[in-house]
Formats: C-alpha cells, structure tokens, sequence
C-alpha cells in the first residue's frame, strides 16, 4: 500500500540527487525548491515503505489550475502509481473549487495521454515545438 501525503522540502532534499537519474529530466532543484515554496502551488508525494517513488503538482490560478508535473520513479512506473496521484491531484483540485484542470504534455508520450484519456481530459489545443522539437498538446478537464 502507497501512502500520498504533501509534499515538503525535506522529501525534495531526500531525491535532489536522484530527480535526474531516477526520474526525469523535467526541472533542476532549485526551480522545483520555488515551486514548493509557493503559496500557489500544491505539490503530493507517494512513498513506498517510506521511499519517495513519485510526485506530483499543481498551480492554482483561481478558478483554475494547470498540472505541473506527474512523474514516477522509473522503476516503478506501469503499476498504476500515475492514476493514484493523478486521481489525488483532481481531488485536491476539487476541494480547492477549481472550475478547469489543465495540462500540457507531449504528443510523443502516450502513456500520459492514454491516462489523461482515461481520466476525461479533452484535447484543447496544440502548442508547437513546446518540447524542443515536439510539440505539446494542451488538454483540459472539467470539474464543475
């Protein structure tokens, strides 16, 4: 059993090594350290026998907010830790009474796209060459 709780900059000390290699490429510590420190942003941890496996994150912009990250550590990904924080994140979002939930991802992750399917998201629009040279499909869930 997983255990979510919020995540704090002691948890993000615990992996600062490790957000690369274990992880992903997506933000360096010290951008990751301003997010947790802002009074917008909302950000969950799941830990496997007390061992941060996965994080996530959201920015609120009332009345709505955008999903910063999900990521899994890659060992553990493909064993449904995605959809519990994802599922977290929309709870969150809905006790924050957050109209629309947004997100960016690349058109070349599928496993993204198929969980964001799966959890109702909509196809919105394109951002072009958002990722270097891939392009970012912006998608949009109602809450309300």
């Amino acid at each position: 059993m997983y255990d979510i709780t919020k995540m704090t900059l002691d948890d993000l000390n615990n992996i600062k090594d490790n957000l690369i290699s274990d992880f992903d490429d997506f933000w360096n510590y010290s951008v990751f350290k301003s997010e947790l420190e802002s009074d917008s942003s909302h950000y969950l941890v799941v830990k496997d026998n007390s061992k941060i496996i996965g994080f996530a994150g959201i920015k609120v912009t009332v009345p709505d907010c955008d999903i910063m990250n999900i990521v899994v550590k890659k060992d553990f990904r493909n064993q449904g830790i995605g959809s519990l924080l994802l599922k977290e994140l929309i709870n969150l979002s809905k006790s924050l009474n957050i109209k629309n939930l947004f997100l960016e991802v690349n058109e070349k992750n599928t496993p993204a796209i198929s969980l964001y399917n799966k959890f109702g998201f909509k196809k919105i629009s394109i951002r072009k060459n958002y990722y270097k040279n891939n392009n970012a499909i912006v998608m949009r869930l109602d809450l309300k």
